[in-house]
C-alpha cells in the first residue's frame, strides 16, 4: 500500500515540476536571451514511480555561434550604412551640392569676360566665389563633425563593452559557485551569460572559447583577451600615436603601458562598422573634398597672377587655402618636428586625395600612401638633408632637424584644406580680368618697368617678352654675392646658367632674369644685404577680358591630380560614395536575410511557443490530476482495509 502512495507522490512532484517549468517558459516568452526549458523525467531508482532527472535548457551552441557571427556582421554593415548614407545625401543634393555652385562660379566668369569693367559682373564673380568657398567650408565642417562624432561613439561603445566583459567575468564566478553548491547548471545564469555574448557580438567581433565546457573566455580576433575565467581586461580609448585628432582602441600590456590596437583589428559589430566606415569612406571623402579645393585655389591663383586689375597692378591671390597637416609619431626618438608644410605649386598635379606615412631609416626617407599601401616612387621624393626639407606629392615639409632612424610622421596634405578655403579679394577693381603681358593697341610686349631698392646696378633694361613668368621680381644680394630671387626663375650670369644655391655673383657681372638685364656694380658691405625690385608697368585696359577668358577656361582643364577637371573630379567622388552606399545596402540585405534565418532556427529550438506551452499545461494538469487520483485510490483502499476490523 505504501508503494502505491510513493508512486502517486512521485507523480505529483514530477507533475508539479513540469507545471513550474511550463509556467516559467510562458512567463519568459518575451525575455531577451531566455532559452526554453524542458522537464526530463525518468523512472525512479526504486523501480516504482517517476523522478525528475533534469530541467534541461534548450540551447544549441553551434547555432548560437553562427547567429552571433551573423549578427556581428549585420550590425557592422548597419552602422556603416547609417553613416555613409549621410554623406551620400549631402554630396548628391542638387541644391546644396558643390556641382551647381562651381557651375555658377564659372558662369559668373563668363559674364565678366563679356563685360570686364562692369561692376555688376565683377560683383557677380565675388558673390559666386563667396558662396562656393562657404559651401566647401560647410562640407568640411560637416565631415569633421562626423569624425568627432565617431570618436565619441567609439568611447561610448568601449564603455559598454567593458561593462559587459566585467559582467561576464562575474557570471563565470557565480555559475562556478552554483555548480559547486548544487551540482546542477543554473539555467538562469547561463541564459544571462549567453545573452551577454550575443550583445557583445552586436558591438564588436569577438572569439568565444569555452574552457572545460563550463567557463567562457572572450578575446579579440588578434588573441587579445577580454575575459579569462573570473578575470576581465578593459579596453581603453586613446589618441592615435600618429594622429592626435583620432580616437583608437588601446590595451594595457604586461608593463601597464597603453598600447594602441591596429584599426583593422575590430571588424564586426557597431564598433567595427564605425571604424571601417571612417577608414574606408570618411577619410577618403574628406581628402577628396580637400584635393578639389586645393586644385581649384592653386590653379585659379596662378592664372589670376598672370592678369592685371583695373588699376594696372598684377593680380593677387584670389583664394586662400588650408595648408597640409603633419604629425610626428608619439614614439619618435629624435624629438624632431615638422615646422612648416606648404603646397608645391610647380608640382601640384602630383597632389593626391590620400594621407601618407613618412618613415626615416637612416638614409633616404620612405613615403607610403595610406590609401593603397604603396611607396611613392623614389624619383618623386626629394629629400634635402642640408635644409631638412622633404618634397613629394605636390607639397613640401620643413623639419627643425634631421629625423633619426625609425622616426615616423603622419602627413595629411588635404584632409582639412577646405576648412581654409576663402575668398581673398573684396575690392571689385582687384579682379585681374585683363592680360598683364599686353596692353598697347598694336599688341606688342610692354617694355615699360619700374624698379626700387638699394642694390647698386646699372644698365637696367627689359627685352621683348620680359616678365613672361611673373610681373614682379624681388632680388636680395648679400656681401658674399649670394642671390635670393622671388619668385624662382632661370638666372644667367655672363651668359652662363647660375645656381643660386651654390654660385656667387661677382662684381661687374651681367645678370639676365626673365628678359630683365642689369649689371652688378658692387656688392653690399660686410654682413649687409641689398635688394632690388623690378615690376612691369602695365597699362590697364578696361575692355581687356583675356585673363577672364583664361580663368573661365580652367573649368575644362585636367587640374585635379593632373587627371580630371573640377566637375569630373566631383562627379567621380559622388559616384564613389554612391556605389559604396549601394554595395553596403546590398550586403546588409543579404547578411540580414542570413541573420533572420539563423534567428528562426535558433528560436525553433530555444524559443518559447505559447501554443505548445498551453498544450503542456493541459497535459501536465491531467498528469497531476491522475497522480492525485492514484493517491486518492490508495487512501480509499487503506480506509477499506482498516474498516475490515470493524
Amino acid at each position: 500500500m505504501s508503494i502505491l502512495f510513493s508512486v502517486g507522490l512521485s507523480g505529483l512532484n514530477a507533475a508539479q515540476n513540469a507545471l513550474n517549468t511550463t509556467g516559467n517558459n510562458i512567463s519568459n516568452v518575451y525575455t531577451p536571451g531566455y532559452n526554453r526549458e524542458l522537464t526530463i523525467l525518468g523512472q525512479s531508482r526504486a523501480d516504482a514511480g517517476v523522478q525528475v532527472n533534469d530541467i534541461q535548457r534548450q540551447y544549441n551552441q553551434y547555432v548560437a555561434s553562427q547567429l552571433n557571427a551573423a549578427t556581428s556582421a549585420s550590425r557592422a554593415l548597419e552602422a556603416y550604412g547609417n553613416q555613409i548614407s549621410q554623406i551620400d545625401n549631402l554630396l548628391a543634393d542638387r541644391e546644396a551640392g558643390l556641382a551647381p555652385l562651381m557651375q555658377n562660379f564659372f558662369s559668373s566668369l563668363e559674364d565678366l569676360a563679356g563685360a570686364p569693367s562692369d561692376p555688376a559682373a565683377r560683383q557677380g564673380v565675388l558673390g559666386a566665389a563667396n558662396t562656393l568657398t562657404a559651401q566647401f567650408r560647410a562640407f568640411d565642417g560637416y565631415l569633421q563633425d562626423m569624425q568627432e562624432g565617431i570618436n565619441g561613439q567609439i568611447k561610448d561603445e568601449v564603455t559598454q563593452i567593458n561593462n559587459m566583459t566585467e559582467q561576464m567575468a562575474t557570471l563565470n564566478r557565480e555559475i562556478a559557485l552554483a555548480r559547486a553548491r548544487s551540482g546542477e547548471a543554473p539555467n538562469s545564469l547561463l541564459n544571462q551569460r549567453d545573452q551577454l555574448v550575443h550583445e557583445l557580438s552586436e558591438r564588436m567581433d569577438i572569439r568565444l572559447n569555452i574552457q572545460d565546457g563550463k567557463s567562457y573566455n572572450i578575446s579579440l580576433p588578434n588573441g587579445q583577451p577580454l575575459v579569462s575565467g573570473t578575470n576581465h581586461y578593459k579596453l581603453e580609448t586613446m589618441r592615435a600615436p600618429n594622429d592626435p585628432q583620432r580616437t583608437v582602441l588601446g590595451y594595457r600590456d604586461s608593463g601597464s603601458n597603453l598600447v594602441a590596437l591596429s584599426e583593422d583589428t575590430i571588424q564586426g559589430g557597431t564598433l567595427g562598422g564605425l571604424m571601417t566606415f571612417r577608414a574606408e569612406t570618411l577619410d577618403r571623402t574628406q581628402n577628396q573634398i580637400g584635393q578639389l579645393a586645393v586644385s581649384l585655389a592653386v590653379s585659379f591663383n596662378e592664372q589670376h597672377h598672370k592678369g592685371v586689375d583695373l588699376d594696372g597692378n598684377q593680380g593677387e591671390d584670389f583664394f586662400s587655402i588650408g595648408q597640409p597637416q603633419a604629425f610626428s609619431h608619439s614614439h619618435n626618438s629624435s624629438g624632431v618636428e615638422v615646422t612648416a608644410a606648404s603646397f608645391d605649386e610647380t608640382n601640384i598635379d602630383r597632389l593626391r586625395a590620400t594621407d601618407y606615412t613618412v618613415r626615416f631609416t637612416g638614409g633616404e626617407p620612405q613615403v607610403i600612401r595610406k590609401d593603397n599601401g604603396q611607396a611613392v616612387p623614389a624619383n618623386e621624393v626629394d629629400w634635402d638633408v642640408d635644409s631638412s626639407t622633404l618634397s613629394f606629392g605636390g607639397m613640401t615639409l620643413e623639419f627643425n632637424g634631421t629625423p633619426a632612424a625609425g622616426d615616423r610622421f603622419e602627413v595629411q596634405p588635404v584632409r582639412r584644406a577646405a576648412a581654409g578655403f576663402e575668398l581673398q579679394i573684396s575690392d571689385l577693381d582687384k579682379i585681374a580680368a585683363g592680360d598683364g603681358g599686353y596692353g598697347s593697341e598694336e599688341g606688342d610686349a610692354l617694355h615699360s618697368f619700374k624698379s626700387s631698392g638699394d642694390l647698386p646696378v646699372s644698365d637696367l633694361s627689359v627685352s621683348s617678352g620680359a616678365f613672361s613668368n611673373s610681373k614682379k621680381y624681388q632680388l636680395e644680394v648679400d656681401s658674399e654675392g649670394t642671390l635670393a630671387l622671388t619668385p624662382a626663375a632661370t638666372i644667367r650670369v655672363n651668359g652662363e646658367l647660375f645656381d643660386a644655391s651654390t654660385d656667387k655673383l661677382p662684381v661687374g657681372a651681367t645678370v639676365v632674369i626673365d628678359g630683365i638685364t642689369f649689371t652688378l656694380d658692387e656688392l653690399p658691405g660686410e654682413d649687409e644685404t641689398a635688394s632690388l625690385t623690378v615690376t612691369q608697368n602695365v597699362i590697364a585696359a578696361t575692355g581687356d577680358n583675356r585673363n577672364a577668358l583664361a580663368l573661365q577656361n580652367l573649368q575644362s582643364e585636367a587640374l585635379v591630380g593632373g587627371r580630371a577637371s573640377f566637375s569630373q573630379a566631383y562627379a567621380g567622388m559622388i559616384s564613389d560614395v554612391g556605389n559604396q552606399t549601394n554595395i553596403v545596402k546590398v550586403n546588409l540585405d543579404a547578411r540580414q536575410g542570413l541573420t533572420d534565418q539563423l534567428k528562426a532556427v535558433q528560436q525553433s529550438e530555444s524559443g518559447v511557443n505559447l501554443d505548445e506551452e498551453a498544450a503542456n499545461l493541459i497535459r501536465y494538469q491531467q498528469f497531476y490530476m491522475a497522480n492525485a487520483k492514484v493517491i486518492d485510490t490508495a487512501s480509499s483502499l487503506f480506509d477499506t482495509i482498516l474498516g475490515l476490523r470493524n
